[in-house]
């Protein structure tokens, strides 16, 4: 838990990812095409990957990716981005942490 939050201190955006899910991709255009750059961690090519997926089942991500933290706080996997991207929250809150402009 204290590794996973040093990975997401001071970031605006955090991204957990596999390289081989869609859905992890999908998230990762979302915000590249907003212009946002996220920290992305990809867990299938980081030691500790799988440390870390569990730590993320821990917090109740399911699936483990992708999962996406704004300002340090957990937002949740590709089904609560997207939701919040089409309730119209989602760029609100990256103009929030700045990392929207």
């Amino acid at each position: 838990m204290e590794k996973l939050q040093k990975m997401i201190s001071g970031k605006s955006v955090v991204i957990f990812s596999n390289n081989s899910c869609c859905m992890s991709h999908t998230i990762k255009t979302l915000f590249l095409d907003f212009g946002v750059n996220p920290t992305i961690y990809e867990l299938d090519e980081i030691s500790k990957g799988k440390e870390i997926e569990k730590v993320l089942a821990q917090l109740g991500c399911s699936p483990t990716v992708p999962v996406v933290f704004i300002g340090g706080q957990l937002v949740g996997g590709a089904n609560q981005v997207m939701s919040l991207h089409l309730n119209r929250s989602l760029v609100p809150m990256l103009k929030r942490v700045g990392a929207l402009i």
